[in-house]
């Protein structure tokens, strides 16, 4: 399976900037259901973050998907590949 990778910068109301990517399959293009996969993702987080928008989450580049990655999105629909203070 190829992935489109959008790399995700938001900050965390604590001052910390959490960084991580969105993974979906390449076919998938909209961003505003990529945005909600990162939205659903900052949700599960012990922390408050400000509201996380386009602004905040680019398109990086394509890749390969691992084993576990699509098992992810076949179950959710994305991956989150954590990167900076997201625990």
């Amino acid at each position: 399976m190829q992935l489109a990778v959008w790399d995700t910068y938001i900050e965390r109301t604590d001052g910390k900037t959490m960084h991580f990517d969105i993974l979906v399959p390449s076919t998938l293009t909209d961003e505003q259901t990529i945005i909600g996969f990162g939205r659903d993702y900052v949700r599960t987080k012990p922390f408050a973050t400000h509201p996380l928008s386009t602004h905040h989450c680019r398109f990086c580049h394509f890749e390969r998907a691992t084993e576990e990655i699509i098992d992810s999105i076949e179950t959710k629909g994305y991956a989150i590949l954590e990167m900076e203070n997201c625990t």
